[in-house]
């Protein structure tokens, strides 16, 4: 890994983004565009019920989407949501958080120079938000951008990204990447955590292993307090949300608190400024991390979808176009695999834009999902 900066890696239907400080990867970021997660777009939608009891309306934007809009979030003065919005209205609202486990989007009618409302009144869509790279660019302004797609460098400007010569991501960033997949992180001196994410909260459970010696009290006290910066820099590597439990090891209960301010310390840094709640009656650390773009795990398939193990294997064979101009391919994958192109029209157009070849599957019962194998187009 090389110094402090923003690499942004693009491949056919992806664009992977990390975050380097001090030569670690400390920030992470996927976008897809036929999957987006429609954080930051603009819509035209039309009031569809007003709830006094959720303190909310409901709001149908482009794609039949139900979002939620909160009283909180229409236009000042607040008032009763009954008073600020009424069934049938049109109103333009943004995207704030990310739908979630079979809930829409959540939205907000605070827009700052928001255009008039469209002649031709339906749900629409009338802007795409913000992709990773441009966020983190406009986050961390004082880190140079490296990527290698000139594409990206076109959307962010010369005078703010450099084009790479090569992959944007050296061996040591993709498998730094490629680790945050795994539930389990394994840490020098034998330390790992557990990592869970389930639909109510994440889990994380601090193992010490032979990290605390003999196991007496004051040695698992070092290494939990250095297990907290780990703890929070997972946290926001994979940008889980919601309610976060961690289970430090080894410590009486009483004890317990004695983590709080390392994890407070790091906590500070998060751009999402997460809750320390403090420590449950049986010893947990409670956090509470704001939503607004769906998490790592969901954005990759827990267990690993379809869709990412086939723009995985689009990946590999871009490269390996490029290593190979005048060879035609084809990947041969697991059924499923190759059904999921079916969903992904924007990664088979630009995959055919970057090798100058339609892309060529042929799905194989024998193989498992993870199996592709990239292999001459042989007529």
């Amino acid at each position: 890994m090389r110094g402090d900066r923003i690499l942004v890696s693009a491949s056919p239907g992806e664009r992977r983004v990390a975050v380097l400080r001090d030569g670690a990867l400390q920030a992470a970021a996927i976008d897809r565009p036929d999957l987006p997660d429609g954080v930051g777009d603009l819509h035209l939608g039309r009031v569809t019920a007003v709830s006094a009891a959720m303190s909310g309306a409901f709001v149908e934007i482009a794609g039949g989407e139900a979002a939620f809009l909160p009283e909180s979030e229409t236009p000042p003065p607040r008032r009763p949501i009954a008073k600020a919005v009424s069934e049938g209205d049109w109103v333009l609202v943004r995207v704030t958080r990310a739908a979630q486990g079979g809930k829409g989007p959540r939205v907000t009618m605070r827009l700052e120079d928001a255009p008039p409302l469209p002649a031709t009144r339906k749900p629409q869509l009338l802007a795409r938000g913000p992709g990773a790279a441009e966020r983190l660019a406009r986050a961390l302004p004082d880190l140079p951008v490296e990527t290698d797609s000139a594409a990206v460098m076109a959307l962010l400007g010369r005078d703010r990204a450099r084009l790479a010569q090569g992959n944007a991501f050296d061996e040591a960033t993709e498998s730094a990447f490629a680790e945050l997949a795994e539930p389990i992180v394994t840490l020098p001196g034998g330390l790992r955590l557990h990592i869970h994410p389930t639909p109510a909260l994440v889990a994380i459970d601090v193992d010490a292993g032979r990290a605390a010696g003999l196991g007496d009290a004051s040695a698992h006290g070092r290494v939990n307090e250095a297990a907290a910066a780990e703890v929070v820099r997972q946290i926001v590597l994979r940008n889980l949300s919601g309610a976060i439990l961690v289970d430090f090891a080894g410590l009486p209960i009483r004890k317990r608190p004695t983590v709080l301010p390392p994890l407070e310390k790091a906590l500070a840094a998060d751009l999402l400024a997460p809750a320390l709640l403090g420590v449950t009656r049986i010893g947990l650390v409670e956090i509470m991390r704001r939503r607004v773009h769906p998490p790592l795990h969901e954005v990759l398939g827990s267990p690993t979808s379809s869709a990412t193990h086939l723009l995985a294997a689009l990946r590999g064979m871009a490269r390996d176009a490029a290593a190979r101009p005048h060879v035609a391919l084809a990947l041969r994958a697991a059924p499923e695999v190759v059904a999921a192109a079916a969903a992904l029209p924007i990664a088979l157009a630009e995959y055919q834009a970057t090798t100058g070849r339609r892309l060529v599957l042929r799905a194989d019962r024998a193989l498992r999902p993870g199996e592709a194998q990239i292999e001459e187009d042989r007529p």
